[in-house]
């Protein structure tokens, strides 16, 4: 399927690795210009020297170096690109943390990066998206988003405010053709996901294979996949929500979870 996003712009957040990266790969194999973002010039220019190597050297790649977590780096960003037809607002940390001892500074990290790097950057590309005929945002959420994790509760609180900004802000697009939605993936094996699943695995005496497996079976028993997603298959979702033959779909939570919400809707 050609999915028609040959010269559109794309800016993925947080791309550098993980989700963010496979987003970018995908988005610029289908022939969109895409401004790939980390928060160090060297995390950034080596993601550009990887897709680079893996597309070729003509690859229609940008880059911007910047920490989108705060006003003043959103700021920069929107300074250095100020128009944009594609905003995946895909940047977000996270950290196991009992929910008696997450502080309220964390609170506000979690809300302030996960949230506001998203609501900051589509109150910009939003209106313009509007005025040029044709846009879309995305917001990468998680099935926390739905069922929030007892680990990381602070995690969940901000996948969920993201779901529901996405669903307010598509209200606003009637009788466009932009549309703004989420996607939710499940427990994904990035470089992230990797390290913090090897380090438990170590402690516990278990290789990261066996933890993984004990993981499905403690933590995500509803998971029908029963392994972890590649972030890959997340980019191949978000890259068709965000092309012109998904203009049916908005306002959407899109799962791509591997079933772990046990619901049909």
């Amino acid at each position: 399927m050609d999915l028609q996003l040959s010269g559109k712009k794309a800016l993925v957040t947080g791309s550098s690795a993980g989700i963010g990266y496979a987003i970018a790969r995908t988005l610029a194999a289908e022939g969109a210009r895409v401004v790939v973002n980390g928060r160090s010039t060297d995390t950034t220019q080596a993601a550009v020297a990887r897709l680079r190597a893996d597309l070729g050297a003509d690859a229609p790649l940008l880059a911007f170096a910047g920490d989108l977590g705060d006003a003043q780096g959103c700021s920069a960003m929107l300074t250095a690109h100020p128009d944009a037809d594609i905003l995946v607002n895909n940047l977000g940390i996270f950290e196991p943390k009992p929910f008696e001892v997450i502080p309220d500074e964390d609170w506000l990290r979690f809300f302030e990066v996960n949230v506001m790097s998203g609501v900051r950057l589509s109150r910009h590309y939003l209106p313009r998206m509007k005025a040029s005929g044709w846009g879309r945002i995305v917001f990468i959420s998680s099935e926390s988003g739905l069922c929030p994790p007892a680990e990381m509760v602070h995690y969940g609180m901000s996948k969920t405010a993201q779901l529901s900004i996405a669903r307010g802000m598509a209200e606003t697009t009637t009788g466009t053709s932009v549309t703004v939605n989420s996607v939710l993936p499940g427990p994904t094996r990035t470089e992230g996901v990797q390290a913090f699943f090897a380090k438990l695995a170590a402690e516990q005496g278990q290789s990261t294979e066996q933890f993984v497996q004990h993981f499905f079976e403690s933590a995500r028993p509803t998971s029908i996949l029963k392994r972890l997603i590649d972030p890959a298959e997340v980019a191949a979702v978000v890259a068709f929500v965000c092309s012109p033959q998904a203009a049916a779909i908005n306002g959407a939570a899109v799962r791509a979870e591997g079933g772990v919400v046990r619901c049909m809707g």
